[in-house]
């Protein structure tokens, strides 16, 4: 009996020992046993780096499966690899034998087996895109059945894959927050029931792209009548934060193609980027905007077909003084904006010149006119975007509205074209041609305040003005830092007060904005020349300061008519020809300006009268009445004069004549040596009295009509 006792031990110690080698060995024949199970399967596992196994799971380092899916009449076949890196298998079994046995094996249980990774990689043969998830969590609940002895069967019931911040990727483009729950069970007949799909941010060569936080429901059951036809519903996304929606998305699987139209939702213009950072006092944008954008989706190529932005009544864009005070504003109308926006998009360009999204065809009417865009190209190397915007006939200017001290009306179409690059830190501009046939009338009229009429008539001259221009041209140019370059040219600009008008002929120069990063409010004037009395006057460069209101410049003027600068000092007995140049350095500060050592010249000989009354003649001394005689006909043959003004206006004039009048003393030489101090501003306010008191006057008969 003994014998037989110990060799039951020996066969029991064998079997522990085989069970242990079994459990030890089990990493290296882990790979032979899963070959076994899956042999004559339509998919392959590789598994590496098998740890012990455990009572409830047993650890990996790397799993690959290799799958295909067989063709069928809407996709041809395809093959998969599917990669999950340091992972676990666990099952648990929970007995379902309602027989109450205690039998060492029971007749039925449910496993579930969970299989979890650290990552998660899926791939098509074609590496057409990829799929990658962290942290997976994949659970398959199986019911297991003993039918007679040993023989077993498996009965899968259900999967779960809760997806959870994934990412989808296709050469440029990636999807990143991608979320949707997969739930397959048999008694649904192992299809996807309706769940939400979520997809946050879409990004094109790494960089962010406007279309975001996309939403709808998906299910994997199809139409019978349409097989081929994956339908997404209640669908919705963000475009540049706009929230566009669409009740359904039906993609054909066969044609790859797909119909819809975005509905973009009706909300105030200043929730849209570029124009949400003003604040409720000094807000952006006013109005709301809506719109729908009709799509089609064929292989990877977007096209947009008329399109339509709509704006609702009191929609505009407002700019700002620097103290926040409203300078001006775009009205952008009531109704369509902008229609017939036409426009194709290539989601996948191979094209390394093209961004993952490469924008064509881009054409629209915008305000009358017409707006278009040449393909849109990417710079790998720099990683900016480039596009030309171009204008026709846009009618932008009668939409332009003016406040606080400036009103006004312009005219007239804008045309030309906007070379823009677009990067991470903002945009730029280069040479950017913009011109327009029409024009307008700016009135400058800062609040007067309450003044008696004596004041009125006597006091300082109204600062309010009239500025009329017309066919404005600009070469602009931005950087991305902010620094802006205008060149402009008109075909005039008239400036009327009370006291007179002033007429530049194709004024044209060159202004340079936020360029100085030691002083943002330098502005700086440069090449600027216009006609004037038929003359020209030029600035080479003006620095001005335009939060101190200070600045210094030469004042260069050439072929001015000598008359037309004795008209303007008001004198109405000299009358003289020729034309003067010359340089006059002006200091401004604040709302004064000084002259200090200017001076103009005579370019040739010219003749000056002085037109002059016996009477003025008979009560003059000798010396001043030898000077009327001689000016009475007097031919120059030099003049020179220089010219010094305090801020205060007090001013000193001296003129050096030489030449002969062939009236007086048998015509010979003549040399005289004129000084004139006068107060320039009291002059100019002497020249606004009558027109100061023919205001005054109108505004009395207006009050007696009234009463």
């Amino acid at each position: 009996m003994k014998w037989l006792l110990r060799i039951l031990f020996a066969m029991l110690l064998l079997l522990a020992l085989l069970l242990a080698a079994a459990w030890f060995c089990f990493p290296w024949y882990a790979q032979s046993l899963a070959d076994r199970a899956l042999a004559g399967k339509p998919f392959r596992v590789a598994v590496s780096g098998v740890g012990l196994p455990g009572f409830s799971g047993v650890g990996f380092r790397s799993m690959k499966v290799l799958f295909a899916t067989p063709p069928d009449g809407c996709s041809d076949a395809a093959a998969y690899t599917l990669l999950l890196t340091d992972g676990s298998l666990s099952w648990h079994f929970e007995n379902r034998d309602s027989s109450g046995s205690q039998a060492l094996l029971p007749k039925a249980v449910n496993a579930a087996i969970t299989l979890e990774a650290d990552s998660l990689n899926l791939k098509p043969e074609t590496n057409e895109f990829g799929f990658g998830d962290r942290k997976p969590k994949i659970t398959v609940h199986i019911a297991v059945s003993r039918l007679n002895g040993f023989n077993i069967s498996f009965k899968p019931l259900s999967a779960t894959y809760p997806i959870e911040q994934a990412t989808v990727t296709r050469e440029k483009l990636r999807l990143e927050g991608v979320n949707f729950r997969v739930r397959l069970s048999a008694a649904e007949g192992w299809q996807q029931p309706l769940d939400t799909l979520h997809v946050a941010k879409l990004f094109s060569d790494g960089n962010p792209t406007p279309v975001g936080n996309f939403r709808a429901l998906f299910g994997s059951k199809r139409d019978p009548l349409k097989p081929c036809t994956l339908t997404l519903t209640n669908c919705s996304l963000e475009l540049l934060r706009w929230r566009a929606s669409t009740e359904r998305i039906a993609y054909d699987l066969k044609e790859k193609s797909s119909r819809f139209t975005l509905t973009m939702a009706e909300i105030p213009l200043a929730e849209l980027p570029g124009f949400d950072g003003g604040g409720s006092k000094t807000p952006l944008a006013t109005g709301r905007v809506g719109g729908s954008l009709p799509i089609e989706f064929q292989d990877s190529t977007v096209i947009v077909r008329n399109a339509v932005i709509l704006a609702g009544k009191g929609t505009s864009i407002l700019f700002y003084t620097k103290e926040k005070r409203p300078l001006l504003s775009f009205d952008m109308g009531n109704g369509e904006m902008l229609k017939n926006l036409n426009a194709k998009i290539i989601l996948n360009s191979r094209n390394e010149k093209l961004s993952g999204l490469a924008l064509s065809n881009l054409s629209a009417t915008l305000f009358g006119g017409t707006i278009t865009s040449t393909p849109v190209s990417f710079d790998p190397s720099a990683n900016t975007t480039l596009l030309t915007l171009k204008l026709n006939k846009i009618n932008a200017l009668e939409r332009v509205r003016l406040h606080g001290d400036f009103r006004g009306s312009l005219k007239g179409t804008v045309s030309g074209s906007i070379p823009l690059t677009l990067a991470k830190n903002g945009f730029s501009i280069h040479n950017a041609a913009l011109h327009s046939l029409g024009g307008g009338r700016i009135t400058f009229a800062p609040p007067a305040t309450q003044k008696s009429a004596k004041e009125r008539i006597f006091g300082t001259q109204k600062p309010d003005a009239d500025y009329t221009f017309s066919e404005p041209e600009l070469l602009l140019n931005r950087s991305f830092n902010g620094s802006t370059t205008v060149g402009f040219s008109l075909k005039q600009v008239l400036r009327k007060t009370d006291s007179g008008e002033l007429l530049l002929l194709s004024p044209k120069g060159t202004l340079m904005l936020q360029h100085n990063r030691l002083n943002p409010d330098m502005a700086s004037l440069s090449d600027f020349s216009a006609g004037f009395f038929g003359g020209t006057i030029a600035i080479e460069h003006l620095d001005y300061d335009m939060a101190k209101k200070s600045g210094e410049t030469m004042l260069q003027v050439n072929n001015i008519p000598l008359q037309k600068l004795l008209d303007l000092q008001g004198t109405k007995k000299i009358y003289a020809t020729g034309n003067v140049k010359g340089s006059i350095p002006i200091k401004m500060s604040g709302d004064l300006f000084a002259i200090t050592n200017g001076g103009m010249n005579a370019e040739q000989a010219g003749q000056i009268i002085y037109a002059t009354t016996p009477e003025e003649r008979a009560a003059a001394n000798q010396g001043l009445r030898t000077t009327y005689e001689a000016l009475s006909n007097f031919l120059y043959v030099q003049l020179i004069s220089s010219i010094n003004m305090a801020p205060d206006g007090k001013s000193t004039i001296t003129i050096q004549l030489k030449g002969t009048n062939p009236d007086f003393q048998g015509g010979r030489a003549i040399e005289l040596n004129l000084n004139v101090e006068q107060n320039l501003l009291d002059l100019m306010r002497s020249l606004s009295i009558s027109s100061n008191v023919e205001q005054v006057i109108s505004e009395k008969a207006l009050q007696m009509q009234k009463k």
